[in-house]
């Protein structure tokens, strides 16, 4: 259950608008590093979870609607930059949608299809594809692919940050990146608190995996190369179940032949 109120999580003011920063800006809503990928996601991986990870699911949930608020801010943001335009860019961006591209750099679909609004889009106009939730229902995996989330995330928001001039934009993206900080921390706090959560699932029986190659690097070189000494070459591995060695060549063996097709595939070019 969702409720809502008529204000913004953090005030956003833009005090020189700029169209094509909007359209940057739309990267933090529907790209791949964005708001809407980390709402959905933190979302769906809550509703995953069983009673006995209660604690875990309503962190989950708190920080999925921190992140809808996130959106609305940028949305916000987005419209006031595209709207807040001078008249005369908006005169010529009303002329036709190629001026609106070729003057100012804005996406045209935020004149077309829009109204010079907010789109569910990345800052090239691909719209917002679920193919970016990350939700396996394994706690562990998802943790550590909420703090990739969060540091492409945090990413994004300096690159912004460092692109724009305005102190409105600076100010709201400075709060963005502070709360990727603290979910980076958090979700790295919860994974410590989990019991040998590594390797993921840690369920499995390792006992039926390949113990030959199960902490080995392996080198892919076509001539053997000697042990680098790398730390992930030799040593304690950070699950402290084992210890890694260094493989110099892959293990090889067999032939890459496909069996005969089914006659009813017509995978024969002859007759």
């Amino acid at each position: 259950m969702f409720f809502h109120e008529p204000e913004l999580q953090y005030e956003v003011t833009v005090e020189d608008p700029d169209p094509h920063f909007a359209k940057l800006l739309q990267q933090a809503i529907g790209g791949q590093e964005g708001e809407m990928r980390v709402a959905m996601q933190y979302m769906f991986q809550a509703w995953a979870l069983p009673d006995e990870y209660e604690a875990y699911r309503d962190l989950l949930m708190e920080t999925a609607t921190e992140e809808l608020g996130h959106i609305e801010m940028l949305a916000s943001a987005v419209t006031k930059n595209l709207r807040g335009s001078p008249k005369q860019m908006r005169d010529d961006v009303e002329e036709t949608a190629a001026a609106a591209a070729a003057m100012t750099g804005q996406n045209p679909r935020q004149y077309l299809s829009s109204g010079l609004s907010a789109m569910p889009v990345d800052s090239n106009g691909v719209p917002f594809t679920g193919g970016y939730v990350v939700a396996s229902g394994n706690l562990a995996g998802d943790l550590y692919a909420n703090v990739m989330a969060e540091a492409t995330g945090r990413t994004l928001a300096t690159r912004l940050w460092e692109y724009t001039d305005d102190p409105g934009m600076k100010d709201m993206l400075s709060y963005l990146i502070a709360r990727d900080t603290m979910h980076q921390n958090q979700w790295l706090e919860a994974l410590e608190s989990l019991d040998d959560p590594v390797p993921v699932p840690a369920s499995f029986p390792q006992e039926q995996e390949n113990q030959d190659v199960n902490y080995a690097f392996m080198s892919t070189r076509r001539d053997p190369q000697p042990d680098p000494g790398y730390p992930w070459t030799q040593g304690d591995t950070p699950d402290s179940k084992g210890q890694f060695s260094y493989l110099a060549e892959q293990p090889g063996d067999g032939e890459v032949v496909a069996p005969d097709p089914d006659p009813s595939t017509y995978n024969d070019p002859e007759e």
